[in-house]
């Protein structure tokens, strides 16, 4: 009888025979170690869940697609380099690198490339291709084969959810001398499965209007509005006057075409042309009618009706984002990033990310690829996979490097960390790193639930965790170091546009506040810790708190708070990264929705493009001496805390009346406080 594996090696003509006498043994020589085992670690899958049912071995002639991806370079110290040139004490302030240069200092070491390379040479093994950005070692082989290289066992592994069968093993091996150049290896312990596509695709579209943090935006009052820009009605509604008066905002008088806007859109958020134009037409006249922006439309993304109805079916996210903006902004331009083809944003369940990762690989090709933390480009049954071949789905190519980033990019949707995976967040948090170090400014609202967050999708209360549901519950992407986070103010009622602001309270609900708090995920940054400090020794909150982060956990694993908080009974991590780092008004604000109706709205979804649209004259005003964009600017705002009006007012509840306070100096409701533009625009322009 032949052996099978000989017989692949006969059909696929890819090793000398001389490469494996027995297939499917799981012994290994003294020379190799076991590199992933499911339950080896908690970061691993110590056992399959109900989901999963592991069913016969793979043929050996199965041809498998194996991805080696090689240990980064540099991880630990690409914070340095950020710092070294957003540092507004740095003699290489402003410096910023090329793409290029980004990929080369993250690749793997030369001698991790060559050990790998060799060893699968030595086994045979020659036709293996190099990824564009160097991260990762590819080639196909038959089943039989790879078992023996990795002196392991594949069997097909079947989710009774999706009906999709893969292959994956209970463990594999690595030389021992060159185990420290590999992450990961694929197909192997890891079992994410897809999206259920068909399911999506009989799923009706939903209102979703007054979601929080879909985006995040607490609510719409019918209450009246601002007949007009005068600034003695502001209580009425703000308006873009208002907006521009309480911080000092004169009108705009450039338009560098390099310095367009960027804001983010999904979640069947549309714009329309009549509303803006209404609005435009009532508040901001200078703003020429029919303006509207540029659509970048990635992977089958859908970002403008004529259909005022359907724009606001979801709720007027986008129209707000653009109003609020365009004001601000004008003469400079505005750029939407719509993500997601309309079937995968109208899926309303707990495995979709917000399409963060696919957006980042159309505004960065090597983002497509990029291994760090053991996992290589979107992460299947939580990003999109495309082609989607279902009717209303983009039936194209992963869309990778296809726009180019603007300069600075306002994003008002999020979620929280304890539902997304540990390294899945770790990830696409050193992207925004990479980002920064090319010069790009991301700006992300705080949340509008406190210190509190959704668990999921599928919930339609903002909770906290933890075995009591007392632990402060954190919001994602906000946590990022990388990321400047906004929070939210409002002007409370019978006070005007004199009178000092407060932390917001939304629609008159004590749980709808302004999110903040404390990373379980990420440290204190060095720019930051100055401040988190003094807030603990002025103002110490008077809960009892953890002081430790969740350890390196490969995918799928979540971040386990309550281990973290273990017996100490505490409410936030000590430790953790805080946020938010500035504010800007985020209640009542008046937008126009089309046949000549207004209505105020309020979430941080608001006071997001308002602080990015100052960032962005910023960078106009810069651009125009010759200087560059400001890039990531936690730092200089951090270092400069006299920019800012200081929030000593109010709270953000969250958790059956916990929360935090705001007080004088940094604090995780308000951060740093609310912008002095001319301030702020004074700092930024003497800075090289």
């Amino acid at each position: 009888m032949r052996c099978p594996c000989l017989h692949a090696l006969a059909l696929w003509g890819g090793f000398p025979v001389l490469f494996i006498t027995v297939a499917g043994t799981v012994s290994a020589p003294d020379t190799h170690t076991i590199h992933e085992r499911r339950g080896l670690s908690s970061s691993s899958q110590s056992s399959l869940s109900s989901r999963w049912t592991k069913r016969s071995r793979v043929d050996g002639t199965s041809i498998l697609p194996v991805r080696i991806g090689l240990t980064q370079s540099n991880l630990e110290a690409a914070q340095d380099q950020l710092l070294r040139i957003s540092d507004p004490a740095s003699p290489d302030y402003g410096k910023h690198w090329t793409s290029e240069q980004v990929i080369e200092f993250f690749q793997p070491s030369t001698e991790a490339i060559d050990a790998v390379t060799h060893w699968l040479v030595d086994e045979g093994i020659e036709k293996v291709t190099h990824s564009d950005n160097k991260a990762w070692l590819a080639f196909d082989a038959p089943a039989c084969l790879v078992e023996a290289l990795l002196h392991t066992e594949y069997y097909e592994h079947f989710d009774t959810v999706s009906g999709v069968a893969m292959p994956a093993c209970d463990e594999y091996h690595v030389p021992k001398h060159i185990q420290h150049h590999i992450d990961y290896i694929t197909p192997g312990v890891k079992l994410m499965a897809p999206m259920d596509m068909e399911a999506r695709g009989h799923m009706k579209y939903k209102s979703r209007v007054k979601r929080i943090d879909r985006p995040s935006m607490a609510a719409a009052t019918a209450a009246p509005v601002s007949a007009n820009n005068s600034l003695t009605t502001c209580g009425a509604g703000m308006t873009p006057a208002c907006i521009a008066a309480i911080y000092s905002i004169p009108p705009g008088d450039k338009s560098d075409a390099s310095n367009s806007l960027g804001i983010f859109e999904t979640d069947l958020q549309f714009w329309d042309q009549a509303a803006l134009n209404d609005f435009f037409a009532r508040y901001s006249p200078q703003v020429p009618q029919d303006t509207h922006p540029t659509d970048y439309l990635i992977d089958g993304g859908v970002a403008k009706t004529s259909n005022v109805s359907l724009a606001l079916i979801d709720g007027p996210e986008a129209v707000l984002d653009i109003e609020v903006a365009y004001p601000l902004v004008w003469p400079q331009q505005i750029k939407i990033y719509d993500a997601d083809d309309i079937r995968i944003q109208s899926w309303y369940n707990d495995t979709w990310s917000w399409g963060f990762n696919t957006f980042l690989d159309a505004i960065d090709g090597s983002y497509c690829t990029y291994t760090a933390y053991n996992e290589t480009g979107d992460l299947v049954g939580l990003d999109p996979t495309y082609p989607d071949p279902l009717p209303g789905g983009y039936n194209g190519t992963l869309q990778c490097g296809v726009f180019e980033p603007t300069n600075v990019i306002s994003i008002s949707y999020g979620g929280t960390e304890a539902a997304f995976p540990i390294a899945y967040q770790k990830r696409q948090c050193n992207e925004y790193l990479k980002l920064g170090l090319q010069g790009v400014t991301f700006v992300f609202g705080s949340g509008d639930n406190g210190v509190a967050e959704r668990v999921s999708f599928t919930e339609s209360d903002a909770t906290c965790i933890g075995p009591e549901g007392l632990i402060f519950n954190p919001s994602w992407p906000s946590t990022c170091p990388y990321v400047t986070s906004v929070g939210a103010t409002y002007i409370p009622t019978g006070q005007t546009i004199y009178d000092p602001e407060w932390a917001a309270v939304f629609a008159n609900e004590p749980e709808e506040t302004s999110g903040g708090g404390f990373s379980n995920v990420f440290g204190a940054p060095e720019y930051q810790r100055n401040a988190t400090d003094r807030f603990f020794a002025t103002h110490s909150p008077d809960y009892p708190y953890y002081s430790s982060l969740v350890p390196e956990e490969n995918n799928p694993a979540l971040p386990n708070v309550t281990a973290l908080a273990g017996s100490t009974g505490g409410r936030y991590n000590r430790i953790g990264r805080g946020y938010p780092d500035v504010s800007a008004l985020g209640n009542n604000i008046t937008i126009g929705i089309g046949k000549g109706e207004f209505l105020n709205v309020a979430g941080t979804s608001a006071s997001t493009p308002i602080f990015a649209s100052i960032i962005n004259r910023i960078n106009e005003e810069r651009l125009a001496v010759g200087k560059t964009a400001v890039g990531f600017v936690n730092p200089t705002l951090y270092a400069h805390p006299q920019m800012f009006n200081d929030i000593t007012k109010g709270n953000n509840t969250g958790c059956d009346g916990g929360g935090f306070n705001a007080v004088q100096g940094w604090d995780p409701v308000t951060g740093l406080g609310t912008p002095k533009y001319p301030r702020m625009l004074d700092v930024f322009l003497n800075l090289p």
